[in-house]
């Protein structure tokens, strides 16, 4: 297989592997593009590489800006914006979960929480359910939200270690 029929791969398994995690298709190919690419794109580049119209390129290149995946750069004397990915994916790993913490995990656990203090007849099976049933889920998404808050703050190397050490 050549380089750019390698390339080309890469960037369509991203792609639906992004969209398998409820990450839009076109966002993880052009994150996939950025991810393989050793300088930084113009949207130009990024429209022309990837066949998607200019206003799919801006909006998913500012996504990717607010996911914290892709930074801006501008060079001396030119206009146009040029777009760079981190290549380190302990970095990418960290953020996406930071990111996704943000927006699946604090409301659910805002909500549970919330839900744990009603109150109600301990005898009344119903009840006795629900409250059982949100508590143990809440505990839980408490549980992840502490692992995330390790992974987020830890170097990659302790943090694999540590979680091989769980699984001996």
């Amino acid at each position: 297989m050549e380089l750019t029929e390698a390339k080309q791969k890469f960037i369509e398994a991203w792609g639906k592997l992004g969209s398998e995690w409820g990450i839009n298709r076109t966002m993880a190919q052009v994150h996939a593009l950025l991810l393989l690419t050793p300088e930084a794109l113009t949207t130009e580049e990024v429209m022309e590489k990837l066949s998607i119209s200019r206003g799919n390129a801006n909006m998913t290149l500012r996504d990717l800006i607010n996911w914290g995946l892709v930074e801006k750069q501008l060079k001396q004397g030119e206009r146009k914006e040029y777009f760079y990915a981190d290549k380190d994916t302990w970095n990418i790993a960290r953020q996406v979960a930071k990111e996704r913490r943000k927006r699946e995990l604090d409301p659910i656990i805002k909500i549970l929480d919330e839900l744990s203090a009603v109150k109600g007849n301990e005898k009344d099976p119903e009840y006795k359910t629900f409250h059982k049933s949100v508590t143990d889920i809440n505990k839980l998404a408490k549980n992840v939200d502490k692992t995330l808050e390790i992974m987020l703050k830890a170097e990659e190397s302790w943090f694999w270690k540590s979680i091989l050490k769980v699984f001996k």
